[in-house]
């Protein structure tokens, strides 16, 4: 950074605490507090309740309060950073930042506390005093050695987790880091030599890890800033440094680092030279993690090794070390089965859940996040990126795992997965929601064939391997053969599992072009004309979905939506008791999910269109296990307006009424009061759906394509779609540029459409919420 560009950046950080209101995060209630009823429970007498059942039991804590989501982050500000000992008051906004990062990154509710306290056992007294608050502490910035013995000491005295992050989070994250780079470099973990430049909490915490890893002790040399720690040395000693002291004559950094396999920087920047990089041994390995200035640069070390595999802890090199790919949700996998620790069992399963996420196929939202087309397990990439939402669903689960089997968990899981389902709950409404419909589409136990037109494109080959990796269908992808495995082979995802069809080459193709000449002779297409239509991959693909080749078809994350829709509508159809299809989203938000229709197809639909549409749109509700209570939309309420439009919403209810008359639904009505129950009964009590609709039919394409983007832009919603109704077989139209998540969703939906096979009879009462 230049100097206007730090001054810049002061001015930057200095407004984002200070506005709209300071502070990174507030405390809101869980529970309604909106009656005199509420406010009983909530406080006098109510609370006495559980107030008995906790005095009785103390576990149940965990039952009725928010201890069992809530930790703490303690520190007396001795370390703070690289600001060194600015006391407690000073250090509030970095302590601030991590409960922030607990909350974003894991659901952990967290409250920072600042102690002014002038000893260790000050200092442990009060932590030891906090316990019936909350279900960790996270121990943050404390100066060494003093925070080897407060840890140590809590953690012999408390019987909920304590976890000083600057310790075990570096060291698991290196951990990861290391056990793929020895592996890349074709090394063994306990063969390496290693040498820590810094012997801090961080350090010692580190290369105790690495022990635990496999890694020797007589192969580790540790350095500070007194040179090597060896037997008999005196200078700056302590008991936690002296249990690395070799019997060596090396004195000096630069005396270690000559002919090492790995070195390890938690120190100060800059106290590592090109000529020390250039001595160490074939293949080495350099985390350079001091920070802003590395140890060494990235550009210099690489300057002169090109053998080299190298992390830091800066965001603008490869392989940033940064502890958010830890303590979050390392927490929360203790937290959630109440474990007494965090040992040495869950720390090296976090170990392990990293480096195996870091081979694994990147997601393209992680991907557009740092501005990469993709990233590949190799020397560049050796541990997943900050902020990489897989952790979560990583790292926790195994956490969890090894609470249970190690004996400090003291309520075990009962199952992995569905824990890891309710994970991903947490992590959004449209993962969770996403999780059940894939569950329920694995149910057929056989997956179902996808053709996808648009195989050569790098998001329809991810989500391809997606599906096959989930167990959810067998794709097809058509297109060159030769062209799809290179962009496969760049993008280091497998092909296994996954049809490629160049069609032309299909034997079949003949009998595609009779069959649709067959369909279309009586529209004007020759068979010339018919041979020529089959070249076109999305036709193609059509007929084989109309022949049964294949169980669904999705195309368009290149093309215009009418390119697919237009020949859907001549190749497939609607089903015969449908005279418009139509097309829909699902909408989540925070309010819950929701059914927009029509939102692609009919732009200025009559009210037989409009039935239809809210028939086919309850259908879908109905395949994906919901209630459907349809309002059908208006500017109008209930005959307020005699406008043909409105008139127009009313009709297409009384016929929607007159074909099933079993489903909720009614209008036609202003959306504010499909959506509020009190102004329904305050206004409209005759209304005829017993809750909030959940099926929303808009008066004509305008207004449906318009609320949807708006909430999907605007409204914080996430939106699968878009969903065409009513075809005889299985067909949708990918959204231009769509995403990889996207694709998959949308894949999913054509899963259960052509499991469901055609039109649903309407029995609301076998459906559940």
């Amino acid at each position: 950074m230049t100097q206007d560009d730090d001054s810049q950046f002061r001015r930057d950080a200095l407004d984002y605490h200070e506005s709209p209101r300071p502070g990174k995060f507030e405390i809101a209630p869980t529970k309604p507090l909106s009656s005199q009823r509420e406010l009983a429970l909530a406080y006098s007498p109510g609370v006495a309740e559980p107030a008995k059942e906790i005095d009785e039991d103390p576990l149940e804590a965990y039952r009725y309060t928010n201890r069992r989501n809530l930790v703490c982050v303690l520190s007396d500000g001795s370390a703070t950073l690289g600001l060194g000992d600015v006391g407690p008051l000073a250090s509030k906004p970095v302590m601030e930042g991590k409960a922030v990062l607990f909350k974003h990154l894991a659901a952990v509710d967290s409250v920072d506390i600042e102690l002014d306290v002038e000893s260790t056992d000050e200092f442990v007294q009060c932590a030891q005093a906090l316990e019936p608050t909350f279900s960790a502490i996270n121990l943050e910035d404390i100066g060494s050695p003093a925070c080897f013995e407060i840890e140590e000491r809590l953690r012999d005295t408390m019987d909920i987790p304590v976890f000083h992050d600057d310790q075990h989070g570096t060291a698991i994250i290196t951990g990861a880091a290391l056990l793929n780079a020895i592996d890349i470099q074709g090394k063994h973990i306990e063969d390496v030599e290693i040498v820590f430049a810094g012997a801090g909490a961080a350090g010692i915490a580190t290369a105790n890890l690495y022990c635990s890893l496999g890694a020797r002790r007589e192969n580790i040399t540790m350095c500070d800033v007194h040179g090597v720690i060896y037997e008999g040395r005196e200078a700056g000693m302590n008991p936690y440094m002296a249990q690395y002291a070799r019997d060596t004559e090396m004195r000096t950094l630069e005396e270690a680092v000559e002919g090492t396999d790995v070195l390890v920087g938690v120190s100060v920047g800059g106290i590592v030279s090109q000529e020390m990089v250039a001595s160490m041994a074939d293949r080495p390995i350099i985390f350079a993690l001091a920070n802003p200035e590395p140890e060494i640069s990235y550009p210099k070390a690489m300057e002169v090794r090109d053998d080299l595999i190298m992390a830091t802890g800066r965001s603008d090199y490869p392989n940033q070390v940064n502890n958010v790919l830890g303590f979050p949700f390392i927490f929360r996998g203790a937290i959630d089965v109440s474990a007494t620790h965090i040992n040495e069992e869950m720390k090296i399963a976090a170990v392990h859940a990293l480096a195996k996420l870091a081979r694994e196929e990147v997601p393209e939202v992680v991907s557009q996040a740092y501005g990469e087309d993709y990233f590949v397990f190799g020397p560049d990439y050796i541990i997943p990126k900050p902020f990489d939402p897989r952790a979560l669903l990583r790292v926790a689960p195994a956490v969890a795992e090894a609470a249970c089997e190690s004996g400090v968990a003291r309520r075990p899981m009962d199952d992995t997965q569905s824990y890891c389902e309710h994970l991903e709950r947490l992590q959004s409404e449209s993962k969770g929601f996403i999780r059940r419909l894939m569950n329920k589409a694995k149910g057929a136990n056989v997956p179902k064939r996808l053709v996808f037109p648009e195989g050569e494109n790098a998001k329809i080959i991810r989500a391809a391997q997606v599906l096959v990796e989930e167990g959810l269908a067998e794709p097809v992808l058509m297109g060159d053969p030769d062209t799809i495995g290179k962009r496969a082979r760049k993008l280091d995802l497998s092909l296994e599992g996954i049809e490629l069809l160049d069609h032309f080459e299909d034997p079949q193709y003949e009998e595609m072009a009779e069959q649709y000449h067959e369909l279309r002779r009586r529209k004007g297409v020759t068979y010339t004309d018919a041979k020529s239509a089959m070249k076109h991959r999305e036709k193609y693909g059509l007929m084989m979905l109309r022949t049964d080749r294949v169980d669904g078809m999705l195309a368009g994350v290149s093309k215009a939506y009418r390119e697919v829709a237009r020949p859907a509508f001549e190749i497939i159809g609607v089903e015969e008791q449908v005279e418009h299809a139509s097309g829909a989203y699902i909408v989540m938000s925070d309010d819950g999910i929701k059914f927009f229709a029509d939102t692609t197809v009919n732009i200025s639909p009559d009210a037989d269109t409009l039935a239809e549409t809210a028939i086919n749109t309850a259908e879908l509700a109905l395949a994906l296990d919901f209630d459907p209570r349809v309002a059908m939309l208006s500017y109008s309420n209930f005959g307020t307006s005699q406008h043909h439009d409105a008139q127009q919403v009313a009709e297409a209810t009384r016929l929607f009424k007159e074909r099933h008359p079993d489903i909720e639904i009614d209008g036609e009505m202003q959306i504010d009061v499909a959506l509020n129950e009190q102004l329904r009964k305050e206004t409209f009590d005759f209304a005829e759906i017993s809750d909030d609709a959940n099926v929303l039919i808009f008066p004509n394409l305008d207004a449906g394509n318009i609320a949807y983007q708006l909430m999907d832009q605007l409204g914080g919603a996430e939106v699968i779609g878009p969903v065409l109704l009513g075809m005889k077989q299985p067909i949708n139209v990918i959204a231009l540029g769509a995403p990889v998540s996207s694709i998959v969703n949308l894949s999913v939906i054509t899963i259960l459409k052509s499991q469901i096979g055609g039109s649903i009879e309407l029995v609301p009462d076998e459906a559940a919420e």
